[in-house]
């Protein structure tokens, strides 16, 4: 069969599929059966478990996802983010806007110990929403500051999206976490200047405490001591990744582990907390592993039948030229963010985009790490970004045109960040090649 022909029916039927609402793994775990059997015959059925567990299901990687995961679900349970934010919150009280800027801080702590979206969102939209409200914030800039900082889990390593696609795009995962260090502290630093500029331009939108509200020496003294465990954590996390100590995966079991010892400093192991953790991180586990399951159904039928090479060959007759193949990969991930998990998206693409970075000649670290930024774009973009119902879950009566206009100053602030990481790639490779060499 053509293979113009071939590649165009995959996305057709996979397009109807996702719009009919099933699930994303079974909707690829179904295609690539249905056209093998079609195709190849019954024997093929067959062939695909081998293919598909032979590829990458087996894989020793694949452990550090479920294992992320939970650390992630029981540092949610644990208490330490009310400890981070009251922290930080004590030293930058008397800061216009310091509220705000203490839940980025936080978020983006959570961020590198969790690896996932939304737990940051979570934590802080039940903590730091209502203190930030109280005090007569501005209901968009606290809405903004959470949504989109949450999202930095996503990017800043452990990411769990950068696991994935290491596996799928068969690229270092310790390189791809190397990478996403700065882009992260980047983001963090833009969100959190425009915080202080747009409340030094108008003190309203981020009032300082009040004189009722004084913080004594002892109580900030008191209070830092909640910052330690976390910093510990991250360092022992990923230091020992970084040193070429443990591998990711090795290093996520040191997170499990640890994310207990911080859930009995700040409070105690309780076995209630303990296993609603358990039972958050099963089934998100379950959730992305039979995402991952059913695109290398797809991404073994779709290389077999020759795909990627069509792919190249029609990259490489196009006259727009490198930069021009780049805007329309960024063009395409984000109207898919804007309608799909980033998970899926990463299922979905890498057969493509690899395809391109052969013919192309990006880096596959710097374009991993700017695949990861458009996911995290993804996260916060409306109508379907994950972060904008976490919130509205959360802030039941803001209506959800008001969260939409809540984040549109921090997906140009994304949008900032990754014209910037374009431009500047040395962000990605620098820390990439100093850790685990070109």
């Amino acid at each position: 069969m053509d293979e113009s022909l071939v590649t165009l029916l995959l996305f057709v039927f996979l397009m109807i599929g996702l719009i009919s609402g099933l699930s994303v793994g079974f909707v690829l775990g179904a295609i690539g059966v249905l056209f093998a059997f079609f195709l190849w015959g019954p024997h093929s059925l067959g062939v695909i478990p081998s293919l598909i567990f032979g590829k990458g299901m087996l894989s020793f990687g694949l452990i550090a996802i479920p294992l992320f995961i939970l650390m992630g679900a029981i540092l949610q349970e644990s208490g330490m983010a009310d400890g981070l934010f009251a922290a930080i919150h004590y030293w930058g009280g008397r800061l216009r806007g310091g509220l705000a800027v203490a839940a980025v801080l936080v978020c983006t702590l959570f961020a590198a110990m969790t690896g996932i979206g939304g737990t940051g969102t979570v934590t802080m939209g039940l903590i730091a929403l209502p203190a930030m409200l109280s005090r007569k914030y501005d209901r968009k800039l606290a809405l903004g500051s959470i949504a989109a900082a949450g999202a930095l889990g996503i990017l800043i390593p452990p990411s769990i999206i950068m696991i994935i696609y290491g596996m799928i795009c068969q690229v270092s995962i310790g390189k791809l976490y190397a990478g996403g260090i700065l882009p992260g502290l980047l983001l963090s630093s833009l969100y959190i200047s425009y915080i202080l500029i747009r409340c030094k331009i108008n003190p309203e939108l981020g009032p300082v405490l009040e004189g009722g509200e004084k913080i004594t020496w002892g109580q900030k003294l008191r209070a830092t001591r909640n910052i330690i465990p976390a910093l510990v954590l991250i360092l022992a996390v990923l230091g020992s990744i970084f040193s070429g100590v443990c591998t990711p995966t090795e290093g996520s079991a040191i997170g499990a582990i640890g994310s207990l010892v911080c859930m009995a400093f700040y409070g105690g192991v309780k076995w209630e907390a303990f296993k609603r953790a358990s039972l958050t991180a099963v089934r998100l586990s379950a959730m992305v592993m039979w995402i991952i399951f059913g695109a290398y159904a797809f991404a073994t039928v779709y290389t077999a039948l020759g795909a990627p090479d069509f792919i190249q060959s029609v990259v490489k007759a196009m006259p727009i030229g490198y930069w021009g193949i780049f805007g329309l990969i960024q063009a395409m991930y984000f109207i898919l963010g804007m309608l799909l998990d980033p998970g899926a998206i990463v299922m979905i693409t890498a057969p493509i985009t690899m395809s391109v970075c052969a013919a192309i000649g990006f880096d596959e670290i710097w374009f991993g790490v700017i695949f990861v930024m458009n996911m995290q774009m993804a996260y916060i973009s409306p109508p379907f970004g994950y972060n904008l119902f976490y919130i509205k879950s959360i802030s039941p009566d803001t209506p959800i045109q008001e969260v939409y206009q809540a984040i549109i100053p921090f997906m140009i602030l994304q949008a900032i960040g990754l014209v910037v990481v374009c431009i500047f790639p040395e962000m990605v490779l620098w820390p990439s090649n100093l850790l685990f060499g070109k």
